[in-house]
């Protein structure tokens, strides 16, 4: 049996080695080839180019590269048509890789393809579940309301589980370490701040997660605030965070192992956080949070032009709850968001309705299943069948 796998960037590395893996377990005859990055690399994937090529965002991260771009589109295509695999599975990145189908399909109308990830289209732009049916035969999703979604433009699609739900998570013993290590009382409040991790998220969640915090520090004076932070942005995330209460502590993601991320998650109380997948991280430590977003001011007009859903954290669309509360675009203010903060921290209704649709959220993506890896490898072989 012959694969080929596609990845443009390390989350779909991870997704797609631990496919790999399950294939690997289920077919003893199955070969692969692609493109991938160095945990794909690990379950015996020799990439056609580095992964690295693929891992850029907007238009002016294209734009210098769109030659580049367009040759490896075109190299990857005429790969698959010489190889002929068996079936080719393409893995998030859907700019690259449903180009790439696009061009293949042209000169093998029949070859099987499955897509790992379903497209948001739940939540704007639905006609690209139509446009991905061209090339598409079969989709994974993460998420266990989207097969729908997807069915209703012409594919087939499997829930297959989320990634988070395998990943560990810290106990009781490493969060009360966590807090002994960095001298943080057992008994002290403890505040995750999340701005989020790129430049113009911090630039923007920033002040006014320091001035909400300003407020929660003022009728809680004993909280303490850490703030976890990717290594290229630590030296951004201190100057960002000069001017905020309570001489926060920031963990670097570049010096500390990713243990004591998961221990922090697991002993703080309560999260102010940038709305996005960590929302899931959060849930998955059972750490009560409160969600924000900003995006630059035209960004936010078409967002809430396109918008098709009242909510955009996913803890909330899994649980179909509305427990967590969110404060996006002109809502995220100080005033507002600090009063959230300080009722989470306070125990009572609001932290019981979270805590109890997190746990809802984990069982629903799939916690304590069958492991999504195999659980999507079975639906690739299945898929195969029909």
């Amino acid at each position: 049996m012959k694969v080929f796998v596609i990845a443009g960037e390390p989350s779909g590395d991870a997704l797609g080695a631990a496919l790999m893996e399950g294939l690997r377990s289920l077919r003893v005859d199955v070969d692969f080839a692609g493109v991938g990055g160095p945990l794909m690399a690990e379950q015996g994937l020799h990439s056609q180019f580095p992964m690295e090529e693929l891992s850029i965002m907007g238009l002016a991260g294209v734009l210098p590269k769109y030659r580049v771009l367009k040759r490896r589109i075109r190299q990857t295509a005429q790969a698959i048509t010489a190889q002929a695999p068996d079936v080719v599975v393409t893995i998030d990145s859907p700019d690259f890789c449903l180009r790439v189908l696009a061009q293949a399909r042209a000169a093998a109308p029949q070859l099987k393809t499955v897509h790992y990830v379903a497209p948001s289209v739940w939540a704007w732009r639905p006609k690209r579940a139509t446009k991905m049916a061209r090339v598409v035969d079969h989709v994974l999703a993460l998420l266990p309301f989207e097969p729908p979604y997807m069915e209703a433009a012409g594919m087939s699609c499997d829930f297959v589980g989320h990634p988070l739900t395998t990943e560990p998570v810290a106990s009781e013993a490493e969060a009360a370490a966590f807090r002994a290590t960095h001298g943080i009382a057992a008994d002290a409040p403890l505040i995750l701040a999340l701005p989020g991790s790129r430049k113009g998220e911090i630039e923007r969640l920033a002040p006014p997660f320091g001035a909400a915090l300003t407020q929660v520090l003022a009728a809680v004076p004993q909280a303490q605030i850490v703030v976890p932070s990717v290594g290229a942005r630590v030296a951004q995330m201190r100057a960002a965070l000069s001017h905020w209460p309570g001489a926060p502590l920031i963990l670097d993601a570049s010096s500390v192992p990713i243990a004591e991320k998961r221990a922090a998650f697991r002993a703080a109380d309560v999260a102010l956080a940038a709305s996005g997948t960590v929302s899931l991280e959060l849930a998955a430590a059972a750490t009560p949070m409160v969600i924000a977003g900003r995006m630059n001011a035209l960004s936010e007009m078409l967002m809430k032009r396109l918008l098709l859903i009242d909510t955009v954290t996913l803890v909330n669309l899994v649980s179909e709850t509305r427990a967590v509360a969110e404060f996006l675009g002109p809502d995220c203010i100080a005033e507002d968001m600090a009063p959230a903060v300080v009722a989470l921290l306070q125990g009572g209704a609001e932290r019981q309705a979270q805590l109890a649709a997190m746990e809802l959220t984990m069982e629903r993506l799939g916690r304590g299943g069958e492991a999504p890896g195999l659980r999507a490898a079975r639906s690739v072989l299945a898929a195969l069948e029909r």
